[in-house]
């Protein structure tokens, strides 16, 4: 399967100035590379989840018990991305910037939302190349995409697209098979709330390098 060509270009922003560890809701969407199906299978509108896709799902529920300032809402694991809020409702612990190694930054600030990103990401890999050595090398996207989210109303918009996402995979943009009229950016460009004029804010963090 190779990665489609006719998905809209996605802009890789951050907020400026913005503090990602803020008390905020975060909609947070990661692809895996390729797009391949590792996760599952879309069956009767319902997803089934393989070995990986169980795992995705579990360190995905487990991410509190690592970061106690992050509690949980929405999620769905699809067959080659997952959609997730995450409520950020505690003190993040304290950091004076980036990651940093010889003076130069090389990952996001401690308790950032791009630092609980990573870490998720790298547990996902760790743990299933502990069941199958390789399986989790190379599995994700070197990018996640998320979006501040401003007010309840934007928050249940959200809420229900992530719950309803297995219902429109044959429309998904993110299935090579599909016809790609359901596109991500298009719903957010809906939101009242967005601070981009309706395009999606997006951060980089790396797989590997924090303790899930």
């Amino acid at each position: 399967m190779t990665a489609r060509s006719d998905i809209p270009y996605r802009k890789h922003l951050r907020l400026r100035g913005f503090d990602y560890r803020a008390n905020c809701a975060y909609f947070v969407t990661i692809c895996i590379r390729d797009r391949l199906n590792v996760f599952g299978l879309v069956k009767d509108d319902t997803v089934a989840l393989s070995q990986r896709g169980l795992v995705a799902r579990d360190c995905w529920l487990d991410i509190p018990n690592h970061h106690p300032h992050v509690e949980l809402d929405a999620l769905v694991i699809m067959p080659n991305h997952m959609h997730g809020i995450l409520l950020f409702v505690g003190d993040a612990p304290s950091s004076t910037g980036s990651v940093r190694r010889s003076g130069f930054a090389i990952g996001p600030a401690r308790g950032s939302l791009g630092a609980v990103v990573g870490s998720y990401k790298a547990a996902v890999s760790r743990t299933i190349n502990k069941l199958r050595v390789g399986a989790g090398t190379d599995l994700w996207q070197p990018n996640y995409y998320e979006h501040v989210i401003r007010h309840d109303v934007a928050r249940e918009r959200i809420r229900e697209y992530i719950e309803t996402n297995p219902l429109r995979w044959e429309h998904d943009a993110e299935n090579s098979t599909g016809d790609g009229t359901d596109v991500l950016d298009v719903f957010l460009r809906s939101l009242e709330d967005s601070p981009l004029g309706g395009e999606r804010d997006a951060g980089v963090a790396p797989t590997g390098g924090y303790d899930a």
